[in-house]
């Protein structure tokens, strides 16, 4: 049985990749160094190195345990690794393969089948809004923790409604409108500012990234479908120049559409096309930095700031630096902060599956954000974001929210 599904895998595309990812491997141990569960644990198999060990393992016709699979569990998927590989090793992918592998081997208990489901299934289907809405206005009467995973209502502000010769097309995501339903409407505002209009698709989906990292990859593929569907005709068009996230998870997850699609004959070539014109909020504005600065309403002092830039950012996006830049220049004071590398415990439903780890990752990055005295916290991901406010008292937004504030009326 063991080593029919090894042979089952390595026929395929995925055990194919995960062949050639591995034959990379020269297993040196770098990546160990980045790692944030290695770092809490000191454990080798809860390390990337570890990890890949257990996948090779599988691949080659040994069965999976529960062991195995609570290993693959606890990685974050932050890719940290793959930035200290002198291989250049897609860890990402290759873990993402291994789980599935492992998966078809190993039978989750009811509990857990139950947890993933509704996590599968509630966050990214229609009932989340009200749910949340719901909590919400019961909130005061929820105990810890509960009380802290629910955040209080906002107001998003009005959206512009002027016309600009320039024009992107924002993706909305799943959970990012009903949790914090301002950072898109600041998003259109700013941009708005910049001279360029904002439009809204209809008929999307989440991204895909919530069931991919639930092993439901024949979901994600269904929610990349359904996305490219609702964004073609304003892409092909050119009415649209470019696909614009907020989110950098969401934009970690569309960057993949090509690979993920690449043997689809109706998907390949408008999946690739998408995920080529993917672009970060910082990438659009940052030709855009004198024109913003000119909006701004006059400040007493430099306002301190920390910016905790995401592991999809960082890693997946590539874009280290860039929204930092960006921040100087529109008059924030960025104060440092030791491990600026490593994630802050959010990894989409890890916070739910993984709690401990999720906390402790949480509260080690908040003790060396607040050991350098901001006045608030910015980031890029509204996962980040949440999981962050969580456990500080401190003002925490995604920073085009921040600027959005500094525009003149």
């Amino acid at each position: 049985m063991q080593t029919n599904l090894a042979e089952r895998f390595r026929g395929t595309a995925e055990g194919q990749q995960a062949e050639e990812i591995l034959r990379a491997c020269v297993h040196c141990g770098f990546c160990n160094a980045t790692c944030p569960t290695y770092q809490l644990l000191g454990d080798e198999l809860d390390g990337p190195r570890g990890r890949i060990y257990l996948i090779k393992q599988v691949l080659e016709g040994q069965h999976a345990t529960e062991r195995t699979q609570q290993h693959l569990d606890r990685c974050l998927t932050c890719r940290n690794c793959e930035t200290t590989c002198p291989s250049g090793v897609q860890y990402g992918r290759l873990v993402d393969i291994g789980r599935a592998m492992v998966e078809a081997q190993v039978p989750r208990r009811a509990a857990d089948r139950t947890l993933r489901a509704a996590l599968r299934e509630g966050l990214t289907g229609p009932w989340f809004a009200p749910t949340l809405k719901l909590g919400q206005a019961v909130r005061a009467w929820l105990p810890q923790p509960l009380r802290s995973s629910v955040p209080q209502p906002l107001e998003a502000g009005p959206w512009p409604s002027r016309h600009h010769a320039r024009c992107m097309l924002l993706m909305t995501g799943c959970v990012q409108p009903a949790l914090r339903p301002s950072i898109d409407a600041a998003t259109a505002r700013v941009l708005d500012a910049a001279g360029i209009g904002v439009r809204v698709a209809s008929g999307g989906s989440c991204c895909g990234a919530i069931r991919q990292h639930l092993t439901d990859h024949d979901g994600a593929l269904r929610n990349a479908r359904v996305n490219i569907d609702a964004w073609w005709p304003l892409i092909q068009s050119g009415e649209c120049e470019a696909l614009l996230t907020n989110a950098s998870g969401c934009a970690a997850m569309v960057l993949e559409y090509g690979h993920l699609l690449r043997n689809d004959r109706l998907y390949a070539e408008r999946a690739r096309q998408v995920s080529e014109r993917t672009r970060d909020v910082s990438q659009v504005l940052a030709g855009s930095a004198e024109q913003l600065t000119q909006r701004f309403k006059p400040a007493k002092a430099a306002l301190r700031v920390a910016f905790h830039p995401p592991c999809t950012l960082q890693n997946a996006l590539r874009l280290s630096g860039v929204t930092e830049k960006l921040l100087t220049a529109f008059g924030a004071q960025l104060v440092p902060f030791d491990e600026t590398h490593l994630c802050c415990g959010s990894a989409g439903t890890y916070s739910v599956l993984q709690p401990q780890l999720s906390r402790k990752l949480r509260d080690r990055k908040l003790e060396r954000i607040q050991a350098a005295a901001p006045e608030a916290i910015l980031s890029s991901n509204i996962g980040c974001i949440h999981h962050l406010q969580s456990g500080t008292s401190l003002p925490v937004m995604h920073w085009v929210e921040w600027l959005d504030r500094r525009l003149a009326a």
